[in-house]
């Protein structure tokens, strides 16, 4: 058996020698190391105490480092979508079949134990010159390839995308190929490019490709969200904030709530996301103090002021606009003393609720209206 460090530690360590030698600070940079087994079979891998994790293909976690080591494997197109496949894993399968099904050149390179680079697809040049190309005719197979791309983009916004490779991927949009992807994979990928240095890169391609158009036509504004997506970046926003950036593309909270179901987004993102889709409109022009309540009790706020905070750090990522009179509302609201309230009122338990409303917009119009009454 012969073992390889492939894909993304082999870029990334070749990204790294470069900017070094150029005295730049990289801060994208993987630490994860994958192995690709050439030679072997899954009874020789437990036999020398790798553990067995793979479910699609076979896969096993080193006895001590805990790294993945995969067997080399090939793979055959049968249906249509990311799990059409027929994957054959064998002791014959070479190097260079493994390489051969992956899906960017930069992806597709290897070192073997002595430390010696084997690049049959031209990956390092690539690197070198900022491109991402397509390795061959079979990334045209995978859907989820062009979700992958257009995080590479993200992830590395001073490459290229090769003409060729752009021009493949409209064509696998065009064709339907895209539709046969599943929103469990979409998310995947499209949170991952949302974390990346310029997500902005990773809605140009998925623009340019066709892709919003055809599958996610929700996204209507995305001009000012792409813009907006940077500065959440900059401002190192968590992935719940920069999806409900992404959702602000939306323009309505329907749109949104269609949006969400597409994709099957999780609870916090999903949350999120319609609470600034609902809200954006009173963060930029309430005025009287009865509609900020409105929108600190719609949000939630009282009861969940970290992820109000978080709306509104969102909020003004998105459209370059202060929110801070929401958060002195809040805390002049919080003061109110609804416990003293609850028990004036005792006796017309009913009131309690309108008591309370009232004391705190009083206590909002006195925070941000300092001649109030």
């Amino acid at each position: 058996m012969k073992f390889y460090r492939v894909g993304g530690c082999v870029r990334d360590a070749l990204l790294g020698e470069d900017r070094q030698r150029r005295g730049e600070l990289d801060t994208a940079l993987e630490t994860d190391r994958d192995w690709v087994v050439v030679g072997g079979s899954p009874d020789e891998m437990i036999a020398r105490g790798f553990r067995p994790v793979g479910r699609d293909f076979p896969v096993f976690l080193h006895p001590e480092t805990h790294e993945e080591y995969a067997l080399a494997r090939t793979e055959r197109k049968t249906a249509p979508g990311y799990k059409g496949f027929v994957v054959h894993a064998a002791p014959d399968v070479s190097l260079d079949e493994d390489l051969a099904r992956r899906d960017l050149t930069i992806n597709a390179m290897a070192l073997d134990e002595d430390g010696r680079l084997i690049d049959p697809h031209n990956g390092a040049r690539d690197l070198r010159a900022g491109i991402l190309r397509h390795v061959g005719q079979a990334f045209v197979e995978d859907p989820v390839r062009i979700l992958r791309l257009a995080r590479f983009a993200a992830r590395f916004p001073e490459f290229l995308i090769a003409p060729e490779t752009a021009e493949l991927v409209k064509d696998m949009v065009a064709n339907g190929e895209a539709d046969a992807l599943v929103p469990e994979r979409v998310m995947q990928e499209l949170s991952r490019g949302l974390m990346e240095r310029r997500p902005s890169r990773m809605i140009d391609v998925l623009v340019t490709s066709g892709l919003i158009d055809r599958l996610y036509s929700e996204l209507e504004d995305l001009g000012p969200a792409g813009a907006a997506l940077d500065r959440a970046a900059e401002r190192g926003l968590v992935l719940p904030a920069r999806f409900a950036v992404l959702a602000s593309a939306c323009r309505s909270p329907r749109t949104v709530a269609d949006l969400i179901g597409k994709l099957r987004v999780p609870q916090e993102s999903a949350q999120l996301a319609r609470l600034l889709v609902e809200l954006r409109d009173t963060f930029a022009t309430a005025e009287s103090s009865a509609m900020i309540v409105d929108a600190l009790e719609r949000a939630d706020a009282f009861r969940r002021p970290e992820r109000f905070e978080l709306l509104l750090q969102t909020f003004e990522a998105a459209y370059q606009s202060s929110a801070e009179r929401f958060r002195i509302a809040l805390h002049a609201a919080s003061e109110v003393d609804a416990g003293a309230l609850a028990s004036l009122h005792r006796n017309d338990p009913a009131e309690i609720p309108r008591a309370v409303r009232q004391a705190r917009i009083v206590a909002v119009s006195r925070a941000l209206h300092s001649d109030a009454p």
